[in-house]
């Protein structure tokens, strides 16, 4: 007797096929170069991150876990399983707030589909140009999986967007890379869904390695974790998507299935990702970029300042505003811009300026403000508004922050980024070598050769 050949929706069929081609599929010259920014950006994240806190702690936890030597732990001599460099790889790239963020979407999909992507490109020997383009399909996963969950409403009911968005991403580009074809794809979506989880209280870590671990370390391993079990022949439900019980079924209070797929193919949404330009956490970035303005503007300093408002999106304010750590909060980037006239991953880092008597006594001069206006537009917007000294009212709107997708940065302005973090970490000339190859890498013939750069 004939089994019953399975239903299959419209939005599985479609981005089962989407990933399944995703490794061979040629993409637009400005897509490919965009993906190298990312890549390069992402990688400039976990070198400068391996030092830091998080990235010290999954260092030690894979190091002890051994392995089959698949790929590599970046920044170490380690080399484990996909999975598991997936793991380390994605805590020490959101070990600090330099990671790229797709505002409207709520994820940080580099830290997640990077790591992932580049694990399984070394287990599979893949070429510089397949990696490239299981970025991109993993960053038009990531983020359509916030869109398609409703985005602020999904967040604001406790679950993380940036864990759900990050685990289909990394497992999209992995699946890839993986070389699933389509109805592989479909099990391979079907144990991605079994493990999306995260919850929003990761805003209440302090340390950042909760939260390394929840956007960039747990989507990449559990991404991973999907590809090579479906590769090694595991099968599953056929479309977990729909019918009783399946993810939109769970999620049907805030589902938005159609946005899944809505383009796919022709919106990249890598394109409409922001490479941070200060290494900070993203709802800083238009704050620091008013008040670096108005500093330039009108040649004030801290020294001319009475009082600052700053007037950001409500999220953001609710996000940055007196945070512990120094990298989000708000008060703290402030002062140091108004105090140094820059910020450089040093100085956002500095111990030492926390308790700064001079930067303390600013901070208590900064107010921040919630805009629900702000909160509607389709770009990261801040007004930044000081009172000087001697009476003058300044202001300044940024609309359109350096380094968005209205406002790009150039392959110029992405290695002067990258240089800044990795020269402290592994000199001038490893650095200069590394960025000439991630942006020539697809004429890589295999992705481990990239190994001599990555590794001490």
């Amino acid at each position: 007797m004939k089994k019953n050949k399975p239903v299959i929706s419209p939005v599985m069929r479609k981005l089962s096929t989407y990933i399944a081609g995703a490794a061979k599929r040629p993409l637009p010259a400005r897509v490919t170069e965009r993906a190298k920014h990312h890549l390069l950006d992402t990688l400039s994240a976990m070198l400068s991150g391996a030092p830091l806190l998080p990235g010290r702690r999954a260092i030690e936890y894979v190091g002890a876990m051994g392995g089959t030597p698949e790929a590599c732990v970046v920044g170490t001599r380690i080399v484990t399983t996909a999975v598991n460099a997936a793991l380390a790889n994605g805590m020490l790239a959101h070990a600090d707030e330099t990671d790229d963020a797709y505002y409207l979407a709520l994820v940080h999909p580099g830290c997640a589909v990077v790591p992932a992507a580049l694990a399984m490109a070394e287990r599979q020997h893949s070429s510089g140009q397949a990696l490239l383009r299981a970025v991109v399909v993993g960053y038009d996963i990531c983020a359509r999986t916030s869109k398609a969950l409703g985005i602020e409403r999904f967040r604001s009911a406790g679950h993380s967007t940036h864990s759900y968005g990050g685990t289909f991403g990394a497992a999209a580009a992995a699946g890839a890379l993986a070389g699933l074809n389509a109805d592989q794809a479909r099990w391979l979506l079907s144990y991605t869904a079994q493990q999306a989880s995260g919850l929003s209280c990761w805003a209440r870590d302090t340390e950042h390695v909760e939260k390394a671990f929840d956007f960039g370390g747990m989507p990449a391993r559990n991404g991973v974790t999907s590809a090579t079990m479906v590769a090694s022949h595991f099968t599953g439900v056929e479309d977990v998507f729909y019918g009783d019980r399946g993810f939109f079924h769970a999620h049907e209070k805030y589902a938005e299935p159609e946005k899944f797929v809505a383009g796919l193919g022709l919106d990249f949404d890598i394109m409409q990702t922001a490479i941070k330009r200060w290494p900070v956490g993203y709802p800083i970035q238009a704050p620091l970029d008013a008040l670096s303005n108005l500093m330039a503007t009108h040649k004030v300093s801290a020294r001319d300042v009475e009082r600052v408002q700053i007037t950001l999106d409500e999220q953001g304010a609710r996000t940055v505003n007196g945070r512990t750590m120094a990298d989000i909060n708000i008060q703290h980037l402030a002062a140091l811009m108004l105090l140094d006239g820059d910020i450089t991953f040093e100085t956002s880092h500095s111990a030492k300026r926390v308790r700064d008597p001079k930067v303390l006594k600013l901070r208590e001069r900064i107010a921040i403000v919630g805009s629900a206006a702000l909160s509607k537009t389709k770009t990261t917007q801040a007004i930044a508004e000081i009172v000087t000294r001697d009476g003058r009212k300044l202001r300044h709107h940024t609309r359109e922050v350096r380094g968005t997708a209205t406002n790009p940065m150039t392959r110029e302005d992405i290695s002067a980024k990258s240089r800044a973090l990795l020269v402290p970490v592994m000199g001038k000339r490893r650095a200069e070598a590394l960025i000439k190859a991630v942006l020539e890498i697809d004429r890589l013939r295999d992705v481990r050769m990239l190994r001599r750069l990555l590794q001490n």
